[in-house]
């Protein structure tokens, strides 16, 4: 059965001998523990972009703030894969699967079904929850570069069925999606024709995503994770079964890269079977990447920049494949903690003196 620690627990696992103790339990949690300088510095690194999402829409036009609103949805596919390789230790080559999954399963039921927001939410966590569910005790299972090819083979099995399937568009995908009011209570709605509103609408509900997740990982479930990351073969000498945990973990990755589907389709009015392409993954990757693996505010930085970056660099050549694969390669040798790192080590230095 799952259950999350708390810090006492760890920190006082009992252990008679205090040699013992220090090895085992103390070293962990000094491990897990998270840098308290380094956490106030992110919080005000998030405080600060906060502040720029807010006004953000006012400074550029209605191109721009369509194309931030495609960030944020990315960026929930960049937080999918941190949580993941961040805190358990798992490369996920596959997060396309669940946005192309909840991007499809939504317009499918926009088209044919309810124009009802919430019914289709609750019709798109049950179905990605139970795939995520049980694509992630197969793969779990697997080990090392095993486990990001299942991920991978799962996500491109799904494009290829729905490239295939006539039903459901074949390869030109589902067009004419209509954009659903939500209904908050009776008498009062939210439109999403107006881009303003859905950009606001949209960066809501990311810093909800966003304070409930930190919390979530900084509690006693995510103290596991990341002793799981660390050493996954002493956690079970601590009474905790790591495949639970990265279970869980999983399945929480996976809703979450679901929202940015779901909404997906209000956004562009279409689907098709690229979303759930080998290029959204390691876009994700490369957005968690440059950001900062591990520090859930670095996928949504790093998610802004990409889909930014990729917009100018795209008028101007088809290759910004080729760009983004530099960029890659230049953070993996140069700067592989990311501009979270690299913003915390520029600050630590001025405060050093």
């Amino acid at each position: 059965m799952l259950q999350a620690p708390h810090a006492a627990e760890l920190r006082d696992h009992p252990n008679r001998e205090g040699a013992e103790r220090d090895t085992v339990a103390a070293r962990l949690l000094r491990a897990i523990r998270p840098n308290g300088s380094s956490s106030t510095l992110l919080r005000r690194l998030g405080w600060a972009l906060l502040a720029l999402a807010i006004v953000f829409p006012w400074l550029g036009g209605s191109f721009f703030t369509r194309l931030a609103i495609e960030a944020l949805l990315l960026a929930c596919v960049a937080l999918s894969v941190d949580i993941l390789l961040g805190y358990a230790g798992l490369l996920s080559l596959g997060q396309a699967a669940y946005f192309g999954l909840a991007a499809y399963i939504a317009a499918l039921m926009y088209l044919h079904v309810t124009s009802s927001f919430w019914l289709v939410l609750l019709t798109v966590v049950v179905s990605v929850g139970l795939f995520s569910f049980v694509l992630g005790a197969v793969a779990i299972r697997a080990k090392g570069v095993y486990f990001a090819l299942i991920t991978f083979g799962a996500a491109e099995i799904l494009s290829k069925v729905t490239h295939n399937t006539r039903a459901i568009g074949g390869s030109d995908g589902l067009i004419g999606i209509p954009i659903p009011t939500i209904a908050l209570f009776p008498g009062f709605e939210i439109g999403l024709t107006n881009n303003l509103v859905f950009y606001y609408v949209v960066l809501g509900v990311i810093c909800l995503i966003y304070v409930g997740t930190r919390r979530i990982l900084n509690s006693g479930f995510g103290s596991v994770l990341r002793a799981i990351r660390d050493n996954a073969d002493r956690v079970p000498y601590l009474g905790y079964n790591p495949f639970w945990y990265k279970l869980a973990a999983y399945v929480l990755a996976a809703e979450i890269a679901a929202f940015g589907g779901l909404i997906y389709p209000m956004l562009r009015g279409f689907v098709a079977p690229h979303l759930f392409g080998f290029e959204v993954s390691t876009k994700a990757v490369v957005m968690s990447l440059v950001g900062g693996v591990g520090t859930l505010i670095g996928p949504l930085m790093g998610s802004v920049i990409i889909t930014f970056l990729e917009s100018m660099i795209g008028s101007y050549t088809e290759r910004h494949l080729l760009v983004l694969g530099v960029i890659f390669i230049v953070f993996v040798m140069f700067l592989p903690d990311g501009l979270c790192g690299l913003v915390q080590r520029t600050f630590r230095r001025k405060a050093g003196p």
